[in-house]
């Protein structure tokens, strides 16, 4: 693969690793993200009926090229297999078996090029009595353990959006898997399958909560532990205006701060902070004073005074706080809209400004023409459907 099939980014600690990514939503794009994000070369693979059309996710989307590819054609199958020559790793996303039918496995890809690392997520992984079985996050969660534990004491689980499953559990692991073969590859020379399931990921988040569990300090129910809204010093908290304030005072010295600025330093239920017996009656009248005032009341009496108290910011605000600006967690995206900025930060090798999303298959010729293809031959692929 040339130097100039894809978007060089010259930048960032994954500049010169390239990437191809067989079409999919939710968390192997945000892995395909997280990997240009940081400057690797990363190339999606779309459908050639929706060529044209604007990408379907614009911030999942951004630093691709993309090419668009009939796979279901013996000739776009062998177009992406000349594309994978050229890679240290392929991600797909698709259930057990699918890219095998389409002549895209493992197999084929690792016969073409012995180094690739062939990045494979899925919710159930590769094996396992529900490999084969559709799904989505929630389902991933509820079946790895952690969706038991979202929600009130007194209430039913709550979905954590799908974060905890297709993004932390998914495309992150991914993106971890993937760079752990692309860096024993080019020690070892040999390429690789990583499985990447959402259910593992899932439980591998869950680790602290197995080590409090095994030591009897966690409970296995919803809101009767430290970090699950049990504790009334770790907890959200409802304002006179409607808006929330979060409060994780759980050392010490936070603790005091808490109090202090609560006025409730000398009131006789808050002096025994680890007794869950006293635990109700805290939280009470934790929602009792939090309720005398609205939310940025609060937050400008708690600036300063180390009690671990935050207002709780919508998304909308999330990208204006002062803090968040001042460090750029937040860009402007096309058309002004605010996006998440790439992250982690680099001091030597900081990741480059992130591109938008092009339109699907809105670099088909330009990456063919990388690969070697002629004008005529990219024509005569165009004419027959093949690409898009």
């Amino acid at each position: 693969m040339s130097d100039n099939l894809v978007a060089a980014a010259g930048a960032g600690p994954l500049a010169g690793v390239r990437v191809a990514e067989l079409g999919g939503i939710g968390p192997v794009p945000f892995c395909g993200m997280l990997l240009g994000d940081l400057g690797a070369e990363v190339v999606r693979i779309d459908r050639p009926a929706a060529a044209g059309r604007p990408s379907p996710f614009p911030v999942l989307h951004r630093n691709r090229r993309s090419l668009a590819v009939d796979l279901k054609q013996p000739q776009g199958v062998d177009t992406v297999l000349r594309l994978i020559e050229g890679c240290d790793a392929v991600l797909e996303g698709f259930r057990p078996g699918t890219v095998e039918r389409l002549g895209l496995g493992p197999d084929a890809c690792l016969a073409r090029n012995p180094r690739l690392v062939y990045g494979r997520m899925t919710g159930w992984g590769q094996t396992g009595p529900l490999a084969r079985q559709p799904g989505h996050d929630i389902n991933y969660i509820a079946q790895a353990g952690a969706l038991h534990t979202f929600g009130p004491a007194d209430g039913d689980p709550v979905p954590p959006l799908n974060l905890v499953g297709d993004f932390g559990g998914g495309g992150m692991l991914l993106a971890l898997g993937v760079l752990g073969g692309v860096l024993s590859a080019r020690t070892t020379g040999r390429g690789q399958v990583v499985d990447a399931a959402m259910t593992d990921g899932t439980a591998l988040q869950l680790a602290m909560v197995y080590g409090f569990l095994a030591q009897g300090r966690w409970e296995d129910r919803r809101g009767a532990n430290l970090l699950d809204g049990g504790a009334p010093y770790y907890g959200v908290y409802r304002c006179a205006d409607g808006g929330h304030v979060a409060v994780g005072a759980i050392e010490g010295p936070f603790y005091a701060a808490l109090l202090r600025v609560l006025g409730l330093t000398d009131d006789p239920d808050f002096t025994r902070q680890q007794d869950r017996a006293a635990w109700p009656v805290m939280r009470r009248r934790l929602e009792q004073v939090f309720a005398g005032r609205p939310r940025d009341a609060w937050a400008r009496a708690f600036e300063g005074q180390g009690a671990c108290v935050t207002a709780v910011l919508s998304l909308a605000e999330a990208p204006d706080d002062p803090h968040n600006t001042a460090r750029g967690t937040y860009r402007t995206g096309p058309g002004g809209v605010p996006e998440p900025a790439p992250a982690p930060r680099f001091s030597a090798t900081p990741a480059p400004e992130p591109a938008a999303a092009v339109p699907v298959g809105a670099d088909t010729d330009r990456v063919l023409a990388g690969l070697g293809l002629p004008a005529e031959e990219i024509a005569a692929l165009r004419e027959k459907g093949i690409v898009g």
